[in-house]
């Protein structure tokens, strides 16, 4: 059994598939911001590995299958972009400019917050691409020096955060405009918060999944001039 646990891959796989049902199926049932199918699933995973004494580096290792998947789960984000393709033409010019300050504004923070709480250059590199997808991300961190499970956790906190997040201080700011809502959590909060813009609306979800790719660009190009300065 500890060897079916430690060693196999389909006891990772599994884990991670049946507690995203459970996430799912109490979404489903509660319909509350605080049931996220993601965060459920965080959790009863660490709460299960460490039940049955299971090593973190087994589990990755066992759930490297399931990395495979989100590069073409991202690509997947292209077809709302289709199916909206004439209105984000329209709009063009203010999407592009509402990436580029939430980019922008993403990274700078990080780097207040670095300068604020001393972190070392390595975290800094980790923390950096929080507000891209995770296989960008991790791609940028690890090329760079950082480390790759802070990197990952950076990324899905601050996709929880956002998708919680989004909704509510959209109507506190009285944001209503699918555009404006589809830019705000595509670059802040990715691919977790595209879903959750797909709730909103089909609209905010094409220029969210639009939104996060751009981002995901912009923040490419500056990682390398930001990692050398600091």
């Amino acid at each position: 059994m500890s060897d079916f646990l430690t060693g196999s891959s389909v006891f990772a796989v599994i884990l991670t598939l049946a507690a995203y049902q459970v996430g799912l199926f109490l979404q489903k049932k509660w319909r509350s911001p605080l049931c996220n199918p993601i965060l459920i699933a965080v959790i009863l995973v660490m709460i299960t590995l460490l039940i049955f004494d299971v090593p973190n580096t087994s589990y990755q290792k066992g759930s490297v299958y399931l990395n495979y998947l989100l590069t073409p789960a991202t690509i997947c984000l292209a077809v709302p972009l289709y199916q909206q393709i004439q209105i984000l033409r329209r709009h063009w010019l203010a999407i592009l400019l509402g990436i580029l300050a939430g980019s922008l504004t993403c990274l700078v923070m990080i780097i207040v917050f670095a300068g604020i709480f001393r972190f070392d250059h390595t975290l800094f590199v980790s923390l950096l691409p929080k507000s891209v997808t995770t296989a960008m991300g991790m791609a940028l961190s690890e090329q760079a020096g950082g480390i790759g499970a802070i990197t990952t956790a950076a990324i899905i906190v601050t996709g929880i955060l956002g998708s919680l997040a989004g909704l509510p201080l959209a109507r506190l700011l009285k944001i209503d405009q699918p555009i404006a809502m589809g830019v705000a959590f595509g670059t802040s909060a990715h691919v977790i918060g595209t879903a959750k813009a797909n709730e909103s609306s089909e609209l905010a979800g094409a220029v969210s999944s639009l939104s996060l790719v751009i981002a995901g660009i912009l923040t490419a190009i500056v990682f390398p001039l930001l990692v050398q300065i600091y």
